[in-house]
């Protein structure tokens, strides 16, 4: 008869996001002993991590944090970690490790996620925690990437897609001080509508040179005047800008207006965004 109870199983299961069946057989391995049949997990979970790598992990959460600046003004960081499964991205165990990976990166000022892994934080490197969890969980588990932003001011918004999952969305917003009077509502903004640019200046010559060449061909394919031709082209490419650019965007609690004018009218300025979706 087995030593342990529906709670003992309920508890374990939580605790490593494991299946029940190998939550039932690490405690009748353990004797009903949880500390022991949550090792046996673990050391089945890192046998398991070299066979996991192939597996695609496009769940998770974003986690940020913002501090002062040593210099002046305030720094933000913003990681995006990885499960296989939303069921685990909500696992306390989990959550604990995002914890963890994000006060890593404040201290270290790691940009990218191959540094941040290479830090040591309380005796192991951070890729060494995220095996260890990934053995407890039994999942693959991806730092995915890391983004700074600092300027005089620095303004966060966390959004969740569903009410039981951790953020999904991430943004960090840097401003000026007149520009953080609105600097909440254009990250809710910008986690809507997942602007590619800050400003116009932000396009690369290239990438704005080839959608004038494609606004001026398809312009011609459509058997449009020759003297139309240059006017047609700024609209195309001016659209593009009101697509893909931040201040150039319609702002979405108040299309009328552009987040340029917004930010404007509220006397201040954007000087840098970050923008995480988890998975995208």
């Amino acid at each position: 008869m087995a030593n342990y109870t529906a709670a003992d199983i309920k508890a374990l299961r939580e605790k490593t996001g494991a299946g029940m069946l190998d939550v039932k057989k690490a405690l009748d391995e353990a004797n009903g002993d949880a500390d022991k049949a949550l090792e046996i997990i673990r050391v089945k979970g890192l046998k398991g991590v070299a066979k996991r790598e192939g597996r695609s992990a496009s769940d998770g959460l974003v986690a940020v944090q913002i501090d002062a600046a040593p210099t002046g003004g305030e720094v933000g960081v913003l990681v995006e970690i990885n499960s296989e499964t939303d069921f685990v991205a909500k696992n306390e165990t989990f959550i604990s490790l995002a914890d963890r990976v994000l006060a890593a990166a404040v201290a270290s000022g790691a940009e990218s996620a191959e540094a941040l892994l290479a830090v040591e934080t309380d005796g192991a490197t951070v890729q060494s925690l995220v095996d260890e969890t990934a053995a407890t969980l039994g999942e693959k588990i991806v730092v995915r990437r890391v983004a700074r932003v600092a300027g005089e001011k620095v303004t966060s918004y966390l959004h969740r897609t569903a009410k039981d999952l951790p953020p999904q969305v991430g943004v960090l917003v840097a401003t000026d001080a007149a520009g953080a009077e609105v600097a909440k509502d254009v990250a809710m903004h910008i986690a809507a509508y997942s602007p590619t640019f800050l400003s116009r200046d932000d396009v690369p010559a290239e990438q704005v040179a080839d959608e004038r060449r494609i606004a001026e061909e398809t312009a011609r394919n459509e058997g449009k005047p020759e003297g139309a031709l240059p006017k047609i082209i700024e609209g195309r490419l001016n659209g593009f800008f009101k697509e893909n650019v931040l201040l150039d965007q319609a702002f979405a609690k108040d299309p009328k207006k552009t987040v340029g004018q917004v930010v404007s009218e509220a006397g201040g300025t954007v000087t840098g965004y970050a923008r995480f979706r988890v998975g995208a």
